[in-house]
């Protein structure tokens, strides 16, 4: 392992994590035909330098194909490997375990869908009550802005949604960090369209965060179905996700909350 590491210049990799220690004689010389073919034969030709940066992101690219459909246990290294192009011990240089590797996974697609929200919300004013833009408009931006990132990336979602959750420590935990930023957004955005409706703070602080929560949780799972079902668009399902909370949250917002009847 440490040849291969010394083979790479620095910020790049070797040709392949195999030819890695085989450019080693090869850089010894001690035949010079061997030496040559060493440098510039057939296993060098079959792999193109990369930057380390540039590598990993294929490497992490293979690894949510892979984890998203044949699921954490069943992935093996050697699959994800050759989806990269990148020889099994060159994953793991980079990228140390599967463990680590699905780590990453997790962590790069939550910081994708994150940043996807955000942007559009950034865009379209959505969470910022000053941008004039009604509360409804707000919360329909940020939905779709999700929906649209989890039905374009379903391996990523999947792994986020289904396997993470499903294989205990530490990677539940990692997904939990994500969805606590994904419900304080949604906490501040219907804060702001109650106070814009009520003018009144203690309303806009009474069961937001509970609200928030079934939102959020009603947007995965919606999500997870919509990815499941041939010909549902994103749009659609922000719209259906609208049509079944915001008559609701409308009403909050104007005072008519729901109560048992007596």
């Amino acid at each position: 392992m440490k040849s291969m590491g010394g083979t790479g210049t620095a910020g790049t990799d070797g040709p392949t994590g195999a030819t890695g220690i085989t450019g080693a004689a090869g850089a010894t010389g001690s035949a010079g035909a061997t030496g040559s073919a060493g440098a510039t034969g057939s296993a060098g030709a079959r792999a193109k330098r990369l930057p380390r940066a540039e590598r990993e992101q294929q490497m992490l690219d293979a690894a949510v194909r892979t984890f998203g459909r044949r699921g954490y246990r069943a992935a093996s290294m050697d699959e994800i490997a050759e989806l990269a192009g990148a020889s099994k011990p060159l994953v793991y240089l980079y990228l140390n375990s599967k463990e680590d590797l699905f780590t990453a996974c997790i962590r790069r697609e939550a910081a994708a869908l994150l940043e996807a929200v955000r942007t559009e919300a950034l865009r379209t004013g959505a969470g910022q009550a000053e941008s004039g833009i009604p509360a409804d408009r707000r919360l329909w931006a940020g939905l779709t802005a999700f929906f649209r990132h989890t039905s374009g990336n379903p391996d990523g979602w999947a792994v986020l949604h289904r396997q993470a959750h499903t294989h205990g420590e530490p990677f539940a935990a990692e997904v939990a960090t994500l969805r606590e930023e994904v419900v304080a957004f949604v906490t501040e955005l219907i804060g702001e369209a109650a106070r814009e409706v009520h003018q009144d703070a203690d309303l806009a602080d009474r069961d937001v965060a509970g609200l928030a929560h079934a939102l959020v949780g009603a947007a995965e799972s919606l999500a997870d179905w919509a990815n499941g079902t041939p010909g549902v668009s994103a749009r659609e399902a922000a719209g259906t996700l609208m049509h079944f909370a915001w008559s609701g949250l409308g009403n909050l917002m104007r005072g008519e909350g729901w109560s048992p009847a007596r």
